[in-house]
C-alpha cells in the first residue's frame, strides 16, 4: 500500500487501516444452519476421540434453476485423528433465511448406505436442471479401505440417492490414499459433472491421510458424469507427476461461454514443506478428454497458523487455493493463505486475477484487513454483477497476553474493480473462541468455509465455535 504523507501508526499499523479494523462495517446475527447431530448413538469409526455435535468444513452450492435454493454440507461429529462419523446435507428454499431438516449424506455407516466407517471433505454442486451432486472421501480407521464417493439429489436437497463408487482402493497391500475431493456440475450442459482429486500412494505401504506431504507421489485424477450422476467415467490422471511431487484442492471451474474447464490446485515439490507450494492448474477446451500440462500462478507461501500469543497449532486451508470465475465474462480468480506481505511471519490472503483465460495473471495482492495477525481460510466467489467477494477468519480482536482464549472473526471484503482493488470489509461473526473447536492436528473449523451468491447477494457459509461449550463446540452458520 502506497502513502504519499507521512503515517500515523496504531501499534505499528497506519491510523486509517487500525480505526477501519476496529469500527467495520457489520450485518444481522448470522443464521444458525446446523442442528444436534444425528449420529449421537452410532459408535462406529474408531479408535479416537470423537467430538459429538460438532460440525466443520462446510460447503454450499446454488440452485442455478431456482437460484433461492441452497444447499450446504459439511463433516458431522469429527474425528480428532481424520474424517467425521458422517456428512450431513441442509437445504434452504429462500436464500438462507430458514433451512429444512438435514439429511445425512450416504458416504459412512452411521449414515448407512455405505460400510465405510468415516467421510471426509463434504463438496456440492448443482446443475442447470436442479440436479444436485455431492461427493465424500469415505474410508476406514480400522483398515486401508477408501474411496470416492458420489451422491445426487433431484428434489432440492431432501433425498439423496445410493451412493455410487467413482474409485474404491480396498485392497489389504493397499499403497493409495484418494483424497482432498470436489465436484463441480457443468453451469450450461444438464447431466454434467466433473469430479477431482489427489490420489497419494507410496512405493509399498498406505499414506497417512493427513500427511500430505508424505506421499512418494500424489497425482490428481478426474472422473466425469454424464448422465446426471448415474454413472461415473473410469478415473484418469490429468496431472501425472515424477516421483516426490503432488497436488492437493483440487477444483474445476466452468467457462460457461466457451466450455473451457479450469482445474486448480497446490503443486507441492521438494524439499517437502508448505513453502514449497505453487498454485497452479491446467485446462481442456475439450470437456475433459485432454488437458494441458500444469501453469503456475505463483509461489503458495505459508507459514501456518498459530496462536499468536501461545503458539498452538491451527489446523486451516494454508495449502488449498480457492478459485472463481466470473459467470459473465469468464475471468478468473484464485486466493489462498501466503506470508509474502509481511516477512514471512504470519499467513494472509493473497489474490491473482486473469482476464485472458488463464494466460497471464496479476501479481499477488494483499486484501485482507492488515491487523498484525494471522488471516486464513480465505473463500471466493462472483455475483452477476461482477462484484468479488471474500470472506476469511483473523485474530485482530486477539489481546497480547491472552492466552487462555484465541478471539476469532469472520469478514467479508468485495471488490467491484475485477479485483483490483477491496474495500467495504463486513464483520460476519465472531468473537468467538477458536480453542473451544475440535483438535485435529489444530483447533480445527475447516481446510475450507463456503460462499454462495443468490442473484446479485453473497451467501457466506461457515462454521464458528460456542465458546467454551464442550458439549457443543462447533456449529455451521448462514449469512444471508
Amino acid at each position: 500500500m502506497r502513502y504519499d504523507k507521512p503515517r500515523v501508526l496504531l501499534n505499528g499499523i497506519p491510523l486509517a487501516v487500525a480505526l477501519a479494523a476496529i469500527n467495520p462495517a457489520s450485518l444481522a446475527a448470522p443464521v444458525l444452519v446446523s442442528d444436534p447431530s444425528p449420529f449421537a448413538s452410532c459408535n462406529i469409526g474408531g479408535p479416537g476421540t470423537n467430538y459429538l455435535n460438532a460440525e466443520v468444513e462446510p460447503w454450499i452450492a446454488t440452485n442455478p434453476n431456482n437460484p433461492s435454493n441452497l444447499i450446504g454440507v459439511w463433516q458431522q461429529d469429527r474425528w480428532d485423528n481424520g474424517g467425521a462419523r458422517g456428512l450431513v446435507a441442509r437445504s434452504s428454499s429462500d436464500g438462507g433465511l430458514t433451512w429444512r431438516t438435514a439429511a445425512p449424506l450416504p458416504f459412512s455407516a452411521c449414515a448407512g448406505g455405505t460400510d465405510y466407517e468415516r467421510a471426509s471433505d463434504p463438496w456440492v454442486s448443482i446443475g442447470p436442471d436442479g440436479t444436485a451432486y455431492a461427493v465424500s472421501i469415505s474410508f476406514n480407521q480400522s483398515n486401508n479401505s477408501n474411496a470416492v464417493l458420489a451422491s445426487v439429489s433431484k428434489d432440492g436437497g431432501l433425498t439423496w440417492a445410493k451412493p455410487s463408487i467413482i474409485i474404491a482402493n480396498n485392497e489389504p497391500t493397499l499403497q493409495f490414499f484418494n483424497d482432498k475431493e470436489s465436484v463441480t456440475a457443468n453451469p450450461s450442459n444438464a447431466g454434467v459433472a466433473y469430479a477431482v482429486w489427489d490420489r497419494l500412494e507410496l512405493p509399498n505401504a498406505n499414506p497417512y491421510a493427513n500427511r500430505h506431504t508424505a506421499a512418494f507421489r500424489g497425482p490428481s485424477m478426474f472422473s466425469k458424469t454424464s448422465d446426471g450422476g448415474k454413472t461415473w467415467s473410469q478415473p484418469s490422471q490429468i496431472v501425472t507427476l515424477p516421483s516426490r511431487q503432488q497436488t492437493i484442492g483440487n477444483q474445476i471451474l466452468v467457462n460457461s461461454q466457451n466450455g473451457t474447464l479450469y482445474d486448480f490446485f497446490d503443486l507441492i515439490s521438494p524439499p517437502f514443506s508448505k513453502a514449497a507450494g505453487q498454485v497452479a492448474f491446467i485446462k481442456s477446451t475439450d470437456d475433459g478428454a485432454t488437458w494441458t500440462k500444469p501453469k503456475v500462478i505463483s509461489g503458495l507461501q505459508t507459514v501456518s497458523v498459530f496462536d499468536p500469543n501461545t503458539g498452538e497449532a491451527v489446523r486451516s486451508g494454508d495449502i488449498i487455493p480457492e478459485p472463481a470465475i466470473d459467470p459473465k465474462t469468464g475471468q478468473l480468480y484464485v486466493v489462498w493463505q501466503d506470508s509474502r506481505f509481511n516477512g514471512g511471519h504470519f499467513d494472509e490472503i493473497a489474490l491473482s486475477t486473469s482476464n485472458d483465460g488463464g494466460l497471464t495473471w496479476s501479481a499477488p495482492i494483499r486484501i485482507n484487513t492488515p491487523t498484525g495477525r494471522p488471516a486464513f481460510n480465505p473463500s471466493i466467489n462472483v455475483n452477476t454483477s461482477g462484484t468479488v467477494a471474500v470472506t476469511y477468519y483473523d485474530f485482530r480482536n486477539l489481546a497480547s497476553g491472552n492466552i487462555a482464549t484465541l478471539p476469532t472473526d469472520i469478514w467479508q471484503t468485495t471488490s467491484t474493480d475485477k479485483g483490483l482493488t477491496f474495500s467495504n470489509e463486513v464483520h460476519l461473526a465472531g468473537s468467538f473462541d477458536l480453542k473451544t473447536a475440535p483438535n485435529a492436528e489444530g483447533f480445527f473449523v475447516g481446510d475450507y468455509q463456503g460462499l454462495a451468491t443468490f442473484g446479485s447477494t453473497f451467501v457466506p457459509f461457515f462454521v464458528q465455535t460456542n465458546s467454551g461449550n464442550l458439549g457443543n463446540r462447533t456449529d455451521v452458520f448462514a449469512q444471508p
